[in-house]
């Protein structure tokens, strides 16, 4: 039986929360390791443009904002919808087998959403013309939608953009999440913005796990684990996992939580003593740590949990200590300022450590503003 620190330990330790790996000076190493992270993650949530940049800060020593912005720029890495139908931000290997793996999440949202409004319409034919109009120019849904909507007038627009969102692989392209800049949300297809690195050749052949739903949940249990297939499937929005977990229970070990459930676990992944200490960290908006199981109480009291969802649809970032969720920050930018807004959930010895993290976050974000440190409410 792992009990539920048990469980917090061992998610902290896959989730770089425990150590910061610290990131090399020299530049082709430190690149490797930035994307070697992101890779080891599965990707980070990245519907809003930015919270990457602090879910790799909480986890790399020494990372630095333009250590991401030129992985973007170069196309080593995308934001892309995959998991859970998400924007997630992947490595160029990984986008578009994982993509290929999440497909029946893609196609299950549209049909729910847009289903009715998208009635007799030829997918295929949709498909095959929105992928024309972005490689020939990046667009937002709103004017891919209009080209579409000539096409096929009876239509709603946005259904035709979804459409195309939901069968062809989109990333979004810069400057859009560059740090630093702004942009509108543009989109072309993975191919084409990948070129021969979106091609099948040697590295598939030397990686297979990244193309098989056994190698998909493998590497969620890498980051994520010891889990449930409930805890799978809640990261990843994909069904029937469950037959999955079983065909790889040979080469998995078992435990059970303390509510008797069975987790399945990588026999030689980290799982530290409950009583290993957890620095204070402040984890990023939309942060997968908190997003990624059935049961969150390894990270999160249920209570707490819900005071993350708020009316604007905006998933606050998380103050962690003793390696649960304590309470939640804000940044707020001006121009020549930078307040951090810090919300505890109660007392707490450690407020000390929740300030110097704090300082630490502001020097990475915004060193040459002045700087401002409050608690209170969030909102």
């Amino acid at each position: 039986m792992l009990s539920r620190r048990a469980l917090n330990r061992a998610l902290l330790s896959r989730q770089l929360l425990l150590d910061r790996a610290d990131l090399p000076d020299e530049a082709d190493r430190r690149r490797a390791g930035v994307i070697q992270a992101i890779e080891h993650l599965v990707g980070l949530q990245a519907q809003a443009p930015f919270p990457p940049y602090y879910g790799l800060w909480s986890r790399l020593g020494g990372f630095r904002p333009e250590d991401l912005s030129a992985l973007l720029t170069d196309r080593s890495v995308v934001r892309i919808a995959l998991l859970r139908g998400t924007i997630h931000l992947v490595s160029a290997r990984d986008c578009l087998p994982l993509r290929r793996l999440v497909q029946p999440v893609l196609d299950r949202g549209l049909r729910g959403s847009f289903g009715k409004q998208l009635s007799g319409v030829d997918p295929t034919a949709v498909a095959a013309a929105g992928r024309e109009l972005v490689e020939s120019e990046p667009m937002t849904f709103s004017q891919l939608g209009a080209a579409l909507a000539g096409h096929w007038p009876d239509h709603p627009p946005a259904a035709l953009a979804q459409a195309v969102r939901a069968q062809v692989p989109l990333v979004q392209v810069p400057p859009r999440a560059v740090w630093g800049r702004a942009g509108q949300p543009l989109h072309t297809s993975a191919e084409h913005w990948l070129g021969q690195a979106a091609q099948p050749g040697s590295a598939e052949l030397a990686h297979p796990e990244r193309q098989s739903l056994a190698g998909l949940v493998t590497r969620y249990l890498g980051a994520f684990g010891p889990a449930t297939a409930r805890d799978v499937t809640a990261w990843s929005g994909l069904t029937g996992l469950r037959a999955v977990m079983d065909q790889l229970r040979p080469s998995l070990v078992t435990f059970r939580d303390e509510e008797g459930a069975e987790l399945f676990d990588l026999p030689l992944a980290p799982r530290p003593g409950e009583e290993t200490p957890a620095p204070v960290r402040l984890a990023a908006e939309f942060d997968n740590l908190l997003l990624s199981h059935a049961d969150r109480s390894r990270v999160v009291h249920p209570g707490h949990l819900k005071r993350f969802y708020t009316i604007n649809g905006i998933f606050p970032g998380s103050v962690l200590v003793d390696g649960f969720v304590a309470g939640m920050w804000r940044l707020a930018r001006a121009k020549s300022a930078a307040t951090v807004t810090v919300e505890l959930f109660g007392p707490t010895r450690e407020r000390d450590q929740v300030v110097r993290e704090a300082e630490r976050m502001l020097e990475f974000c915004a060193a040459g503003a002045s700087h401002n440190i409050r608690f209170g409410p969030i909102a």
